[in-house]
């Protein structure tokens, strides 16, 4: 990811992260020097440096007539990124007890990129206790072929289990075999039935992705779904052979 990517990961605009990585160059700087290496009007980093100095990205001292701005140091954007994530973990409680559910209803979301993709994977990683998933392997590797290792080594970390049911493919079956290790059960479909895609349940969630042209999640929250699905994955799987 590139590190303009990053800052704006961490909340900053294209010109915040533009004036920051001019600080970061620069060392501790004058307005008017920042403005000549980041190519902005100094009026306009004037006022992005005083934004920066809010958020806790810069620092400022007087030397003689002028200010000067001092960049703080890298790792200190992570401690600060941190102490965001200690501070919502602890205000979870009150905000999962005013998200509205729609009483009956499901809710639905839908998830676009590959940054929204992640979202969902981070959330089955954070709530599964245990998970089915039926798909194409072929597509999810292509998809995410780095990410996927990463995301298979924690899950077994957090000793979440899976039955997967994938369609046939020479790398669905070298999944298969490599199964028992990584907590993972595959059943594979037969070559007639093609699809594309992926889709994960857990607890009373469903995640579908689709990986044509781009990335898409949809999530859908509601009990009475997650139970059909369920209930048709069970029967698949019952239906399918284990692995010889």
């Amino acid at each position: 990811m590139q590190i303009k990517q990053v800052l704006k990961q961490l909340g900053l605009s294209e010109r915040h992260a533009a004036i920051y990585l001019a600080c970061l160059e620069l060392g501790s700087a004058s307005v008017q020097m920042v403005s000549n290496k980041a190519g902005f009007a100094r009026s306009t980093c004037e006022v992005v440096l005083k934004s920066l100095q809010g958020k806790g990205f810069v620092t400022s001292f007087q030397k003689k007539k002028a200010r000067y701005f001092s960049p703080e140091e890298p790792k200190k954007l992570l401690e600060m990124a941190r102490e965001k994530a200690r501070v919502l973990e602890e205000a979870l409680p009150q905000f999962s007890a005013r998200y509205f559910r729609g009483g009956l209803l499901p809710t639905a979301r839908v998830y676009e990129g590959e940054t929204g993709a992640m979202h969902v994977f981070r959330e089955i990683l954070s709530e599964a206790k245990e998970l089915s998933a039926f798909g194409s392997a072929d597509d999810v590797v292509a998809a995410f072929p780095d990410f996927f290792q990463s995301f298979t080594k924690e899950r077994v970390q957090k000793s979440i289990p899976l039955k997967l049911i994938l369609q046939d493919s020479p790398l669905a079956r070298d999944r298969q075999l490599s199964g028992p290790q990584q907590l993972r059960e595959i059943r594979l479909m037969p070559k007639e039935y093609r699809y594309r895609g992926m889709t994960y349940l857990w607890q009373n969630k469903i995640a579908m992705f689709s990986f044509k042209e781009k990335v898409i999640a949809f999530v859908i929250e509601s009990e009475d779904m997650a139970t059909v699905q369920k209930a048709a994955f069970d029967y698949m799987w019952q239906s399918l052979p284990p692995a010889a």
